[in-house]
């Protein structure tokens, strides 16, 4: 069996069919959050491959190794779908350049607003953490959860941390917008704000956020577009200094 699973199919086969069930569902359930698509996925893919890994009776090492690149360093498997994640993202730069004057009008407050934002969520993430007596590895895996994945995962890497609990700590978060991103408008009372409400879905939501914000208007994808790279882009350079001054590298 491991010489069916160690080729560059396996990966990408197994995170494509996790994924569709998870759309499948997340349609016949009319958009229930528990089954947000890339939420469905990642726990389906973990049963997938804990039941290969007893089947076969391999290390979880070999079996994820398999899965990812199809067991050599050399082949490509699911990781050539992260790195396609990289010009997805981009492509949220669409509805930016179509609000770009509200980009222009109010640039100042957006970048003071989501600098601001992303310092006070890295002080929250490290004195939690740290009050829970988590490990540097784990501290180290969750600052850079404030961007995107694409960018999340390999700044957790550089920094010490493990990407695979980044990944699943963006995934969460996205879904957790998802299922009360309505009642966080309502609350902060910012259903006349399509502004705050785009930077809101953006920042917290990344990419899911910002695909709900585009949903809602073009003012609201605007704003969550330009949360999610700016946010982006600042956590690449504010994480690993700051993970410098609290000690973790």
């Amino acid at each position: 069996m491991m010489a069916i699973i160690n080729n560059s199919f396996f990966g990408i086969f197994v995170s494509i069919v996790v994924y569709l069930i998870g759309v499948f569902l997340f349609r016949k359930s009319n958009g229930f959050f528990l089954f947000q698509p890339l939420f469905v996925g990642m726990v389906l893919g973990i049963f997938v491959l804990w039941t290969i890994q007893h089947l076969t009776g391999a290390s979880p090492t070999a079996v994820y190794d398999a899965y990812w690149q199809g067991g050599t360093k050399n082949h490509l498997g699911a990781n050539f779908l992260f790195w396609m994640l990289s010009p997805a993202t981009i492509a949220f730069a669409v509805p930016l350049y179509k609000r770009n004057d509200l980009v222009k009008k109010y640039w100042v407050e957006l970048l003071l607003a989501l600098i601001i934002g992303l310092f006070i969520s890295l002080a929250v993430i490290y004195g939690v953490t740290k009050a829970m007596g988590l490990s540097d590895r784990v501290i180290a895996s969750l600052l850079p959860s404030s961007a995107t994945t694409a960018i999340a995962m390999p700044l957790a890497a550089g920094i010490g941390g493990e990407p695979a609990i980044t990944a699943m700590t963006c995934i969460l978060n996205a879904v957790i917008i998802l299922a009360l991103g309505d009642q966080l408008v309502k609350l902060f009372r910012l259903q006349k704000d399509p502004i705050g409400v785009g930077l809101g879905l953006g920042t917290s939501g990344k990419t899911v956020g910002s695909a709900k914000a585009v949903q809602l208007g073009s003012i609201q994808g605007a704003m969550a577009s330009i949360s999610l790279v700016v946010i982006g882009v600042v956590t690449d350079l504010v994480v690993p200094i700051f993970a410098k001054w609290v000690g973790l590298v």
